[in-house]
């Protein structure tokens, strides 16, 4: 019989690692100089113990993906072009298609008909509400046999613009005819894998922390639940989609992605719904800056690595100098290579699960989960998500947010190097610029104030293209 190997030692108590720490210290403060506040409010310890898991135990199950998908996101005004773009990214390693569709009149017959695998899964993000497309849409699918998501997100577009794409009472109706015709006996049905998606990037973009990223992604999705109930559906079908965006924090990253899970069964368990998420995740544009574009590589490198860690589904390339070039051959290429080394050649997908056992990980994950679904109570304690955005709350709470993040950047506490340290002052990009790298805001009457992404570098970017 195999002998445990530390069965002969003692074990080490939380309290005894602190003595012995604070007998190094020399005196010095163990709280002012080993602890860490984050913006979540989560404080980070120089250690952690299987002690930190005993009140969580049992409560960070996971049902991560056995595999994650590569994707290229493609953007649909000719069927044609995006078909041509589409298969050329399959032959060099995308493993699914992220289709952005703005027109309805889009032949989505041709669209799903033309690519070459069939196999590979298909992505359709829709910037409008119409239900004839989206019984097109069944028929196509029935008739490509092709494994469809749709990125269909009513309140995530509301948050982008203000608007609804009609009013309130309108696209209420629309996505309730959408999910019947999706929940019905259509042929079709079956390669439709989710109902309605749930846009947390925005979150993010705009500066919120990861803890209201979820708890904002939570009550959004509780819209659509409410919505389903209201309709007499069964809410035990919902199948959501979480599109979300990745951070710069490593650690915090994959806690985020394994606390997203958690906080949707447990939302989920309150309809009798046992559906799993699926995550599609991309990384995020609020620590992406204009000079030193290069170190970008770096930073969607790790960001790829949080989302494979923790769990999802499938990951986005995102092109390098997306933020001032036009889609071009070599920045695809590059951000493709990246998901292609983490899988061909880092092995990361060879194991599930491979957080599991972290103590500080799963301890994070925890105190996310724990946070969020306080704000999430709080939120529907104030008359939901819909109400608590058209009272200017959300988006009050999340500037809070921004403004703290932008405040340590323009102080250097929140580094992003190459632009606010370690600069090259030679480094010139006026004349490099084919798309607009900064906010744009039209003005116009909305209904509610919108969710506004914007890059923590932007103002400074702009006094530099003045003084070159």
């Amino acid at each position: 019989m195999t002998k445990p190997l530390f069965e002969d030692f003692e074990g080490v108590s939380v309290k005894q690692w602190k003595q012995k720490i604070q007998f190094d210290l020399k005196g010095q403060d163990y709280n002012q100089t080993l602890l860490t506040n984050t913006p979540e409010h989560i404080t980070i310890k120089p250690f952690y113990h299987a002690e930190d898991l005993e009140k969580t135990e049992g409560t960070l199950t996971t049902n991560t993906p056995d595999h994650w998908n590569i994707c290229e996101r493609i953007y649909v005004s000719q069927v044609e072009k995006a078909l041509l773009k589409a298969n050329y990214v399959i032959d060099r390693g995308a493993e699914s298609i992220h289709f952005v569709l703005h027109n309805k009149k889009i032949d989505m017959a041709a669209l799903l008909e033309g690519l070459k695998e069939s196999k590979i899964p298909v992505y359709l993000e829709l910037h409008f509400l119409d239900v004839d497309f989206t019984t097109s849409l069944l028929q196509a699918a029935s008739e490509a046999k092709r494994e469809i998501y749709l990125l269909l997100d009513p309140i995530g577009d509301l948050n982008a613009t203000g608007n609804w794409h009609y009013n309130t009472k309108k696209d209420t109706q629309l996505t309730a005819e959408i999910l019947k015709l999706l929940n019905s006996d259509h042929p079709g049905t079956p390669y439709i894998k989710n109902h309605l998606s749930i846009n947390l990037g925005r979150y993010l973009n705009s500066g919120a922390s990861a803890v209201q990223q979820l708890a904002y992604a939570m009550a959004h999705a509780n819209e659509y639940l409410h919505l389903m109930e209201t309709n007499n559906m069964k809410t035990g079908t919902f199948r959501p989609l979480f599109y979300a965006a990745i951070g710069h924090h490593y650690f915090f990253e994959i806690a985020k992605f394994r606390a997203l899970r958690i906080l949707w069964s447990t939302l989920a368990a309150a309809y009798d719904n046992t559906q799993e998420a699926h995550i599609l995740a991309t990384p995020g544009k609020r620590n992406k800056t204009l000079y030193d574009y290069n170190v970008n590589m770096l930073r969607t490198t790790t960001e790829y690595m949080s989302a494979v860690l923790g769990g999802a589904n499938t990951i986005c390339a995102t092109p390098y100098d997306a933020l001032y070039h036009k889609d071009n051959e070599f920045g695809s290429r590059i951000a493709r290579n990246q998901l292609l080394i983490l899988k061909e050649e880092s092995y990361f997908d060879a194991v599930s699960n491979p957080a599991d056992g972290s103590y500080y990980i799963e301890s994070v994950t925890g105190e996310m989960a724990e946070k969020a679904l306080d704000i999430f109570k709080q939120i529907e304690a104030g008359g939901g998500y819909l109400q608590q955005l058209m009272d200017h709350t959300i988006q009050k709470k999340i500037r809070e947010t921004a403004r703290e993040e932008q405040e340590a950047f323009n102080k250097k506490e929140r580094v992003l190097v190459g632009t606010n340290k370690f600069v090259n002052p030679e480094d010139r990009m006026k004349d490099n610029l084919e798309l607009d790298p900064f906010l744009k805001r039209e003005e116009k009457k909305t209904l509610i104030e919108p969710i506004i992404e914007k890059r923590l570098s932007e103002i400074l970017e702009q006094n530099r293209l003045k003084e070159e």
